[in-house]
């Protein structure tokens, strides 16, 4: 039997969507969880909702971030993509960001993926050599030209942006 929020993930607009979470914010957890799963459709809209609706290091989310992390590189493009724009936003522990960043560098390697997901685990490569200026060294190498053919004109022009403005 389908739920309420899986009827709402598949019938409603986006704008539509957020607005039945902040009226029943009892289906957040339901939001979460179904996020993680693997029940298309249905996961990959939840994921996509989640950081719609979700604010900065979410409490809501706070005791997911385990569960997220272990269930990310099982997942498709597309959901990989918004599980990791979900994590961008929180804040995470050593240990998490070790795993998380192991995760992008190996989305990121993996040219049969597509540009967007590829983006999005080098945008948390970047972050994290913000925070750990040590691994700078790896951009130069991980930016060389056999990571970057299989991307379009734009997504080449925003992995330079983000590198200059992490210099």
């Amino acid at each position: 039997m389908i739920s309420a929020l899986e009827q709402v993930l598949m019938n409603f607009y986006k704008d539509e969507m957020i607005s039945f979470l902040e009226i029943h914010p009892e289906f957040f957890t339901e939001a979460i969880e179904l996020a993680i799963k693997d029940e298309q459709p249905f996961s990959w809209r939840s994921a996509w909702l989640l950081w719609s609706c979700m604010e900065i290091n979410d409490k809501r989310i706070r005791k997911s971030i385990d569960k997220i992390l272990t269930a990310l590189p099982s997942k498709q493009d597309g959901h990989q993509r918004e599980l990791i724009k979900i994590l961008l936003q929180m804040r995470l522990n050593e240990r998490q960001e070790g795993k998380l960043f192991n995760i992008c560098l190996t989305i990121w390697e993996s040219l049969n993926k597509k540009p967007s997901v590829r983006y999005t685990a080098f945008k948390f490569i970047i972050e994290m050599t913000k925070k750990y200026p040590e691994l700078n060294k790896e951009i130069q190498y991980l930016t060389q030209e056999h990571y970057l053919e299989s991307l379009s004109p734009g997504i080449k022009n925003s992995i330079s942006l983000l590198i200059q403005n992490n210099e």
